[in-house]
């Protein structure tokens, strides 16, 4: 049983590797998608994960949620808002990456926690602890140094971060696996999509028609890295702590600011320096405030777990304790009221899960702060 434990554990780390690796490496593809312009390529996008979601799905016959969504107005109006939203996410990214802002866009990642803990204060009224006030304040005098470092605004970074920041609070009350969330999303953005490229095609600009079979397979693949980091962070949520998932969450922006500086070339003057290690510096706070929090929480559950499993017969594990759904704090967890609740609580404290979570569905992912969740319940939140 030890055995079985431990191989999951560790193939839910490897999924969660290659899906965070995946999605920090995603800005070496973009560029070779050109001379295929952002739109273009945002459209293709679109369109092909649409085609590869919809052809995963008949494999698998998972498709009674959409009839299910159908006769729910308010949660397909939520879809339209998410498909709207991310459809500004993935086109800033794949802009901004294609001219040479990829260490902006990296930012925007980073920050994302810190805007969803923001959003979080101002639109669901929740209650911060101290030291997230802290990190929130650090946050916010990064923004002014970046300002003043860019001559302007990061306007990438702040869009892409509140943008995916909107995204995840409403995925969570979408409550969409992340392959469904994405089939239901693309599928609005299906027809608009398809009818810019039959209009760009019409005006004879259309790369896809004209730049030669290996192009054309490029655009198409989109889809598939669109898709495929969503299923293996899916296979990662359901076998490792969300703590971990917490952790891992940030290699995406510390590769894609890497791949910035190291490999485009982009350039890093003090003051850039200076503003994200404010960035990194609020994060360390936040993190830590997270993992200290679960710790005492899960000391103070101990004796509670103990008495839960000693009160149901055969339990080998708090699963076997239920209670009722809810949703707690300032991450906005969802849980039980039972131990299962409080464990999963306890879990489940860490900061800003970074997702293409573009968009995912265990429903307690979705209780960190801009967790990507594609699988069995995760609130999806998409990737660049």
């Amino acid at each position: 049983m030890a055995g079985t434990s431990k191989s999951e554990g560790r193939t839910g780390l490897l999924n969660g590797l290659a899906a965070y690796g995946m999605w920090g490496m995603v800005p070496l593809f973009w560029p070779l998608l050109k001379p295929a312009g952002a739109t273009e390529i945002l459209a293709h996008r679109m369109v092909w994960s649409l085609a590869f979601v919809a052809v995963a799905l008949l494999v698998v016959r998972r498709w009674a949620w959409a009839g299910e969504l159908l006769r729910q107005p308010r949660r397909l109006a939520l879809v339209v808002i998410a498909a709207a939203v991310i459809t500004v996410n993935w086109g800033v990214y794949i802009w901004a990456v294609n001219s040479g802002h990829v260490v902006e866009a990296s930012l925007g990642y980073f920050i994302n926690p810190l805007v969803t803990i923001a959003m979080g204060v101002l639109i669901l009224k929740e209650r911060l602890r101290p030291a997230q006030w802290a990190a929130v304040g650090v946050g916010f005098a990064a923004v002014l140094v970046l300002t003043i470092g860019y001559g302007r605004p990061p306007w990438i970074s702040l869009t892409l971060a509140f943008s995916f920041a909107t995204y995840g609070l409403v995925k969570k009350k979408v409550n969409l696996g992340g392959v469904e969330s994405l089939a239901a999303e693309t599928a609005v953005q299906f027809l608009p999509a398809l009818g810019y490229l039959l209009w760009l095609s019409a005006h004879g600009g259309l790369t896809f028609a004209t730049g030669g079979t290996g192009h054309a397979a490029l655009l198409a693949s989109t889809g598939i890295v669109t898709a495929l980091p969503l299923v293996c962070f899916g296979a990662a949520a359901i076998r490792v702590p969300l703590s971990t998932l917490g952790l891992l969450q940030y290699l995406a922006p510390v590769f894609q600011f890497l791949l910035g500086v190291l490999y485009f070339g982009e350039a890093m003057p003090p003051e850039r320096w200076a503003g994200f290690a404010l960035v990194w510096l609020a994060l360390v706070l936040l993190t830590g405030d997270a993992l200290r929090t679960s710790r005492r929480a899960a000391r103070a559950l101990g004796p509670a777990i103990a008495e839960s499993r000693s009160k149901t017969p055969g339990a080998t594990g708090v699963t076997g304790v239920t209670g009722t759904p809810r949703t707690t704090g300032a991450t906005g967890i969802t849980g039980t009221t039972g131990t299962t609740g409080s464990v999963r609580e306890a879990e489940s404290v860490t900061p800003g899960v970074v997702g293409d979570a573009a968009a995912a569905g265990v429903a307690a992912a979705s209780a960190v702060p801009g967790a990507p969740a594609p699988e069995a319940g995760v609130s999806p939140l998409a990737q660049p």
